[in-house]
């Protein structure tokens, strides 16, 4: 019994450790999963496609963009292909995170599936407070921003059955939300190394392999850049 106490004390501590830090993915997450179920529901699907694909799923761009591979003639290599492309910085953001999550136990797995942006984000660079299990801590971050989503998903299809409008558009929300990321990491930077990098390599392989085709080699070069440039990346943040 004390031991179940002592679980559930851990448990909680993380639980409110790792809450505050998802706030604003929660504000984030509500008007983007209520934008994507609502496209989902005027696009013709019933209430519970955008609930399951949020709970099996769970990545945003890829979701926006299977409403249209839903839509479109069944192409299982093609959907496979584009999805891979789309995740595709999964595999660098998991190489990343290979020795945070190595003393995770059972829950790796889902801190694997749940992987996302924000929470890549959140548990790569953030300092977890000194008593705090860092197990549950990367658990409940990536538990918390996976309901946000759902729940954002699951209303944004209840109002989607009931109101009736011109969503031209809509779909855009998740460059949207891209360009706002990447503005406010620019205005925090005293040096532009890393984010001209981006924007460099971004373009270069645009031109090199086609709107299709350069997601895969753009991270790739942005990797092996950041790499090469380390230590004057280091240093600008060391002077903030």
């Amino acid at each position: 019994m004390t031991d179940s106490k002592s679980k559930r004390a851990i448990r909680l501590k993380a639980l409110k450790a790792a809450f505050p830090k998802t706030l604003p993915i929660l504000a984030g997450f509500l008007f983007l999963g209520i934008s994507y179920g609502f496209y989902m529901r005027v696009s013709g699907f019933s209430f519970f496609f955008p609930l399951c694909m949020s709970i099996i799923i769970f990545g945003g761009s890829l979701e926006f963009v299977a409403v249209t591979m839903l839509l479109s003639p069944f192409a299982p290599i093609q959907t496979f292909l584009m999805a891979l492309v789309i995740q595709a910085r999964h595999l660098f953001y998991g190489i990343a995170m290979l020795d945070k999550y190595k003393c995770t136990g059972k829950k790796k797995l889902y801190l694997i599936f749940g992987m996302c942006d924000e929470s890549f984000s959140i548990n790569c660079s953030q300092e977890i407070p000194e008593g705090v299990d860092k197990s549950y801590f990367y658990f409940f971050v990536t538990l918390l921003n996976h309901l946000y989503w759902i729940t954002g998903a699951t209303l944004g299809s209840l109002i989607g059955g009931f109101i009736k409008f011109d969503t031209t558009g809509i779909d855009f929300v998740m460059t949207s939300m891209f360009i706002v990321i990447f503005l406010e990491n620019w205005l925090k930077e005293k040096r532009h190394i890393s984010s001209l990098i981006g924007i460099i390599a971004s373009v270069v392989c645009l031109i090199a392999f086609g709107k299709d085709s350069f997601l895969i080699p753009t991270m790739a070069c942005i990797i092996i850049l950041l790499a090469l440039f380390k230590k004057p990346i280091t240093k600008g943040d060391e002077a903030k």
